[in-house]
């Protein structure tokens, strides 16, 4: 197990696992830990032992409350155009591996934008959706815009970034939102399991198809893509063969 400041980042069996840490201040994350996230899902990558990702808190009843307030009030105009953890959540959506985000409590502002980065998201009774910032003075940046939408379509986006719409774990289920609804004490097994269901299946033809589901995002088929993939892994079933 490897602690850095408040993150911690372990593999097991194949699966690797990015933890928040800060369980005082709801797993609100600063800069330092955003850094130390990307440290994390960089040692996932290069490690060719990992299958799959969990992304979720250290310590139960959390998830994430999104970024550090203190640092927010800092921020000046030239950051609007740099943000780190938008930056990280579009390197975790484009991992080439599973991933799954275990949310066993608030999952506020970047909070929720990072589970939405996520392939599969298993929410608790005790989870809480919201994107509070117009009441804060500034707006989600980091792909609440665009992946709440194309997760739950524009109206729930709308009434949610607009109006202040928070949803329970339930809700979120019913919605979409959140794939599955799991016990408190069962999250953890839980996103083990499905971690390691995916795990087990083979590396490659996950990669691909992963890559051939982001490809759909944009209403297209990516079919070239998708017979360029299957022709690889029909050559290679073949060199096995022999």
């Amino acid at each position: 197990m490897n602690r850095t400041e408040e993150i911690i980042v372990r593999v097991d069996e194949g699966v690797g696992y990015l933890l928040l840490n800060r369980p005082g201040k709801a797993n609100a994350y600063s800069d330092a830990m955003v850094k130390s996230m990307k440290e994390g899902v960089d040692r996932f990558t290069a490690d060719g032992s990992v299958r799959a990702v969990v992304i979720g808190s250290a310590v139960a009843g959390r998830f994430c409350a999104g970024a550090d307030l203190n640092e927010i009030r800092s921020r000046t105009k030239p950051d609007g155009y740099k943000i780190p953890s938008l930056a990280l959540f579009d390197r975790i959506e484009e991992l080439p591996l599973p991933t799954v985000a275990a949310i066993g409590g608030p999952a506020i502002a970047g909070g929720m934008e990072l589970a939405l980065a996520c392939d599969l998201r298993l929410a608790t009774a005790e989870a809480r959706f919201a994107l509070p910032e117009t009441s804060l003075g500034i707006i989600p940046a980091a792909g609440g815009t665009w992946r709440l939408p194309r997760t739950v379509g524009q109206p729930l986006a709308r009434q949610m970034i607009l109006f202040g719409r928070e949803l329970s774990g339930e809700e979120a289920v019913q919605i979409g939102l959140a794939d599955l609804l799991v016990p408190a004490d069962q999250l953890v097994e839980q996103a083990r399991d499905w971690a390691l269901r995916a795990a087990a299946r083979d590396a490659l033809a996950t990669r691909l198809a992963k890559a051939a589901l982001d490809r759909s995002r944009d209403g297209s088929t990516g079919r070239e893509f998708v017979q360029e993939s299957q022709a690889r892994l029909y050559a290679r079933q073949g060199q096995e063969e022999e």
